[in-house]
């Protein structure tokens, strides 16, 4: 078994089937209160309820891929069904909607970032910007490095992607040891951003990768 997952791939026993109707529950930290929310707060929590259930059924899991001993989560089936991808923005967009402040810029993460990033950018009147691996960008770049298992690699961003003060919210699809993530959230800060926080629609819990970084997280659907 791998000691530190490959993104998108779980440490679990290929056995393990989680119930596509258990409850899924947020793991970020609210800023609502707990009683007496308004009838449209109330609302926006049912409906990104149902969002999160209906994705989770959607995602699949193909064990021992790619080496054994690995769970492969596998959320493209979202993005082959136009309504399931409507589904993931709105319920994304619910979540930004009561949780920040309205972000400037939505960073994402090569490469899956890219699946729904620029598409929830658009939704909330935010730009879009890349991190990509050292590079594939051009012009000037700021550069971060992150652990893998098999070594470091790296990450960079267009120097000029980001404006001082801007606020910045970071997306990818899955954190697993969040080295990748905590390397995107320092080039934001290199760059004069204020970051708001991190959204994924995994977390492997089980790895502990929130713990290495320094502004709150959110998994939209979370992983047993």
């Amino acid at each position: 078994m791998s000691s530190a997952p490959d993104k998108c791939t779980s440490a679990h026993p290929p056995a393990h089937q989680p119930d596509p109707t258990l409850t899924l529950t947020s793991t970020s930290t609210s800023n609502a209160s707990q009683g007496g929310q308004p009838a449209a707060s109330a609302a926006a929590a049912a409906e990104l309820a149902r969002l999160k259930m209906r994705l989770r059924q959607a995602v699949r899991q193909f064990p021992d891929f790619p080496s054994p001993g690995i769970l492969f989560e596998d959320i493209l089936p979202i993005f082959a069904d136009a309504s399931l991808h409507a589904d993931l923005i709105r319920a994304l967009e619910l979540h930004v909607a009561q949780t920040y402040d309205t972000p400037d810029v939505v960073v994402g993460l090569d490469a899956r970032g890219f699946l729904f990033g620029p598409s929830l950018a658009m939704r909330i009147g935010a730009s879009f910007v890349p991190v990509r691996k050292k590079g594939k960008l051009p012009g000037p770049c700021e550069t971060a490095s992150f652990q893998k298992e098999y070594g470091e690699d790296f990450f960079q961003m267009q120097g000029d992607a980001i404006k001082p003060g801007q606020k910045v919210l970071v997306v990818d699809d899955l954190i697993a040891t969040g080295g990748s993530a905590a390397a995107a959230g320092s080039l934001v800060k290199k760059l004069g951003g204020s970051l708001l926080g991190y959204v994924f629609l995994i977390e492997l819990d089980f790895l502990q990768g929130r713990a290495k970084l320094d502004a709150p997280v959110y998994s939209l659907l979370a992983s047993q």
